[in-house]
């Protein structure tokens, strides 16, 4: 039986073909977003088996696994990494129309040439194939990013952070550049038990001792500077501002000292929003002097389900999409940030599927024309619960409708695994057959110097340019 991943993988019409085959496939990746560990690069770990790269720390899995009733010994819990792996398996014939089945198998493709279907029978081939296969010193982090030919790898890093390992990599000939995101949201829940240990950290960090609001941001300052030197390109923060609050300097300051006293006890949520709208100021102001571009991630319902929370902490798959609309609050927040010329280049998304719209046609408010040929306000990629094939094309479609697809930052990976570059794949294939359909419907001329244009620019340019990665 011929593996369903072939050549033309959701490729329908020939003009999608000659634009993914011709065009898009061998471009370079830049993954402006993941959470990969840079120590694991610089080390650059091997891996063991097929679990170890595969499993471990991927909560995308472990939500599968529970959703077909796998007990937790064999998703976070003591079970051998044999088993966890035999009980991926099993399950995977039932994911029929979830993304994980088509990037289990285009990752078996790609990095290990098995074209087995992934399923409990095949389960002890691949396990053998696989550990065989991971022996070799091709299959080291830094080798795996190699040979997905990744040019710029952006990981996700706290202001506490030393970047010894960004650092060591800059010094170590890697071609890839690995780069720090400037992840500063730990620094602003204060209304968290623990938040007074992390701002002492913060401050040990970055050679400040943190005792009000004004200290706070030198401590923040330096820890900018920081990851300037060490290339930072980005910026990232959780937006989860349900109100937004004028800033007022003189009340976050006794805010933030209150929380300091009371290790986040009795800080109202008032107050906390307060507190980030004026932290937002400044970050704002930072990211515009130092043309930092700024990405800000919404719709989360964080670790609804208190038991599994107080047992395996967060990001291990209990999320949700979040209801309410957050959309006046971010509306406020761009406008002041405007208004104070604090506005860098920034993308938006939203967890929440019926978004798209409010977030497409609010991007094009705040879009104006400074003669950069880019958006400074744009829409990122279909992120989380939504990097499915009609999420994505929703999302494209969207995109084109409210706005230029031709200015689309193109995929990223959002992923802990060193496995996970095929999902650039995974998109290139849904775009280009995307601009097929329009092309062979009519839509669009077959134009094939203006089609590759928007091609190369979605997949490879406009991320290379947005963000001023020097490659």
């Amino acid at each position: 039986m011929q593996h369903f991943i072939t050549n033309d993988f959701l490729l329908t019409t020939s003009t999608a073909k000659t634009l993914y085959h011709t065009y898009a496939e061998n471009l370079p990746i830049i993954d402006y977003h993941c959470h990969l560990s840079p120590r694991e690069i610089a080390e650059n770990k091997h891996y063991s088996n097929i679990t170890e790269v595969w499993l471990y720390g991927d909560h995308y899995k472990w939500r599968a696994m529970r959703s077909c009733g796998v007990s937790e010994e064999y998703i976070t819990g003591s079970a051998s990494d044999y088993d966890k792996f035999r009980a991926w398996c099993r399950i995977m014939p039932k994911l029929i129309g979830n993304p994980l089945y088509h990037w289990s198998h285009l990752e078996l493709r790609r990095f290990f040439d098995c074209d087995l279907t992934i399923n409990e029978e095949n389960c002890d081939a691949i396990w053998a194939l696989t550990s065989e296969k991971l022996q070799s010193p091709d299959m080291t982090a830094q080798n795996l990013i190699r040979r997905s030919n990744v040019v710029v790898v952006c990981t996700t890093d706290d202001p506490a952070d030393s970047l010894e390992y960004h650092m060591q990599l800059a010094e170590s000939g890697f071609a890839t550049k690995v780069l720090p995101t400037f992840r500063p949201d730990a620094a602003w829940k204060i209304d968290k038990k623990g938040i007074a240990a992390y701002i002492k950290r913060l401050g040990e960090a970055n050679g400040v001792e943190i005792t009000d609001y004004e200290t706070l941001k030198t401590a923040l300052t330096v820890a900018l500077d920081r990851f300037e030197k060490a290339g930072c390109r980005v910026a990232d923060h959780g937006f989860d501002l349900p109100t937004f609050a004028v800033p007022n300097e003189y009340a976050a300051n006794e805010i933030f000292k209150k929380a300091i006293a009371s290790d986040g006890a009795g800080i109202s949520e008032e107050e906390v929003t307060l507190f980030r709208s004026q932290l937002f100021r400044f970050f704002g102001q930072q990211y515009v002097a130092r043309n930092i571009g700024m990405q800000l991630h919404m719709g989360v319902l964080r670790n609804p389900n208190e038991n599994m929370f107080k047992k395996l902490g967060p990001d291990t798959g209990f999320d949700t999409i979040m209801g309410p609309s957050f959309m006046p609050a971010l509306a406020a927040l761009l406008n002041y940030l405007n208004e104070c010329n604090a506005l860098p280049r920034t993308i938006l998304y939203s967890i929440n599927p019926t978004d798209n719209a409010a977030i497409g046609t609010l991007c094009g408010t705040y879009c104006v024309g400074d003669g950069s040929g880019v958006p400074r306000v744009t829409q990122g990629s279909a992120w989380w619960f939504n990097d499915h094939i009609d999420g994505m094309r929703d999302q494209l479609r969207s995109y084109a409708a409210l706005s230029a697809l031709g200015n689309h930052l193109g995929m990223l990976t959002d992923s802990r695994s060193f496995l996970s570059y095929p999902r650039h794949e995974y998109f290139r294939r849904i775009l280009c057959n995307l601009i097929g359909d329009w092309v062979e419907a009519g839509q669009y001329p077959a134009d094939y110097d203006a089609l590759a244009q928007l091609v190369v620019d979605i997949c490879y340019n406009n991320a290379k340019n947005y963000f001023a990665f020097e490659i």
